[in-house]
């Protein structure tokens, strides 16, 4: 399996962004397995941010919960964050997980998010 996030790039305090990870594999990788997002600023620990299980159920950081939803598409097999009332402490690398059926990790690169003004 092979995960490819995109969608970072800079963005202003209070602006908006939506994240994909596209995977590969399977027809049924997306669906079969628990995905989530994480974040590490420079010198930080990797962070998680949001889950969805395989049959959907989301859960979230407290620190990003109403600001940010994850959400999947089973038949393009892409992973989404959308990122809102964003601020410069969200600025990090964002980084998709995939968990499948037989208990293997998966991570793809990243891709960067900053917020400045």
């Amino acid at each position: 399996v092979q995960l490819q996030a995109s969608g970072g790039g800079l963005v202003q305090p209070g602006g908006s962004l939506r994240l994909s990870c596209s995977a590969s594999g399977s027809s049924f990788i997306i669906s079969d397995s628990d995905m989530n997002w994480y974040r590490q600023a420079p010198g930080e620990q990797r962070e998680f941010l949001a889950g969805i299980s395989s049959g959907g159920t989301t859960n979230y950081a407290d620190s990003v919960k109403g600001r940010f939803t994850i959400s999947k598409d089973n038949v393009k097999k892409t992973l989404y964050l959308q990122l809102n009332s964003l601020k410069p402490e969200d600025t990090a690398v964002y980084y998709c997980n995939l968990y499948d059926k037989y208990g293997f990790d998966y991570w793809g690169k990243g891709t960067q998010v900053t917020v400045s003004s």
